[in-house]
């Protein structure tokens, strides 16, 4: 393995880049380049590994291989062919090209995407006499082209799966928040392990896994099986150092497990039965307490004098849907201030409507996205009688 810095780029949900800029730094990326929708760093293959594992932000990491102007599909195919990829892993292992293009030329992506396997495929063929095959379900390397208007750049994964696949949940709902933005909004509301924190809506418990794995010091990769990180199946992987200085260092620093001040609470018992069973494959769930209500009902926990709420609440994208949750937020808003007083309430959304119909003084608003969803995260402090009366319509009186 090569001691001279390589040139990475990890992408992460937009929005949280600066936080992803922090986690590449205490990674011991040296140099860290914010852009829109991830960061670019330089760094050692050490750098590299404690990425994939530590943090909890980043999607993936991509390792640069080449990098060079293009015009047409044959100065892409030229590019990819020159790039020693028996060097790299080997023939026996399957592989998937995935191309992402920003204002490029190129009239399919189809195309330049077959291209860059023939180019892939006949440098090996070229060196071996064989050519690796396909696999687009599972492939064990995964080759990344992204194109701008005039220059074209090849990374290797290094993660293989999604990093916000942590492996905790086995039992999931439609349209979950990814944990990598979890972790983010935990973040960004300004949760610390030992804070109460309360979801209300929890789903399938993303919220609260992502919490009770930071409470304990949990490195999100550590639950990954050995060999299912991208780089365990590159030519290079240096498996002493992966041991020694990352896996075995994150072990050690793992928390011994406790009760937590971390509670969830959902209106569907399927919800609440499927959190519980992601909890417990997780092996932490005799340490966050989950129970059935609905939040317009439910008071917080009899634990907690005060803290942090967090919650996605659903949004409505057809008629009906609209006309249910106009009718929900204003006594969702009632709700909070009846039960929650001293509780900062931060509550995820694509609705637009939500602050207003809620009728409560928005202190903050943060844009976030979620896959290509436009949201907002909402800070609603429930100050203790500081909440004015509502007026008809919906508002607070002097509004």
């Amino acid at each position: 393995m090569s001691d001279k810095p390589e040139s990475f780029y990890a992408p992460c949900p937009r929005g949280l880049e600066a936080m992803l800029a922090e986690d590449l730094s205490a990674a011991g990326a040296p140099a860290v380049q914010i852009v829109p929708g991830g960061a670019q760093f330089s760094g050692s293959w050490e750098t590299c590994y404690r990425v994939n594992l530590e943090s909890r932000i980043a999607s993936r990491v991509l390792w640069r291989v080449a990098h060079g102007a293009y015009r047409s599909e044959d100065d892409v195919y030229r590019l990819a062919h020159g790039v020693d990829w028996p060097a790299l892993f080997k023939v026996e292992r399957t592989l998937r090209v995935y191309v992402t293009a920003v204002k490029s030329p190129l009239k399919s992506l189809e195309f330049i995407t077959l291209r860059v396997k023939d180019a892939v495929c006949d440098r090996f063929r070229d060196a071996c006499g064989q050519r690796p095959s396909v696999n687009t379900a599972r492939p064990d390397v995964r080759i990344h082209l992204f194109l701008t208007a005039f220059d074209a750049t090849l990374y290797l994964d290094t993660s293989g799966e999604p990093l916000w696949q942590r492996g905790h949940k086995i039992a999931k709902i439609e349209a979950p928040v990814k944990e990598n933005l979890a972790a983010g909004i935990l973040r960004l509301i300004g949760w610390r392990p030992g804070i109460p924190l309360y979801d209300p809506m929890c789903g399938s418990g993303t919220f609260l896994i992502e919490a009770a794995h930071m409470s304990l010091g949990d490195a999100p990769g550590l639950s990954r099986e050995p060999g299912e990180f991208g780089f365990e199946r590159l030519r290079n992987f240096n498996a002493e150092l992966w041991n020694s200085l990352c896996r075995n260092a994150a072990e050690q620093r793992a928390l011994a497990p406790r009760t937590l001040p971390v509670w969830g609470a959902d209106i569907s018992a399927d919800a609440v039965a499927r959190t519980r069973q992601n909890l417990d494959y997780a092996a932490i769930g005799d340490l966050v307490e989950v129970r059935q209500g609905d939040i317009l009902d439910l008071s917080p926990p009899a634990e907690a004098s005060a803290g942090l709420l967090v919650a996605n609440p659903p949004y409505g994208e057809r008629l009906g849907e609209v006309s249910e949750l106009a009718a929900f937020y204003p006594r969702l808003g009632d709700a909070l201030k009846r039960h929650y007083a001293g509780w900062d309430c931060w509550f995820f959304s694509a609705d637009a409507a939500l602050p207003k119909l809620i009728g409560l003084s928005v202190k903050r608003r943060i844009p976030l996205f979620n896959g290509p969803l436009d949201c907002r995260l909402y800070h609603f402090p429930m100050v203790a009688g500081g909440n004015r009366p509502r007026r008809r319509g919906g508002t607070p009186e002097g509004s």
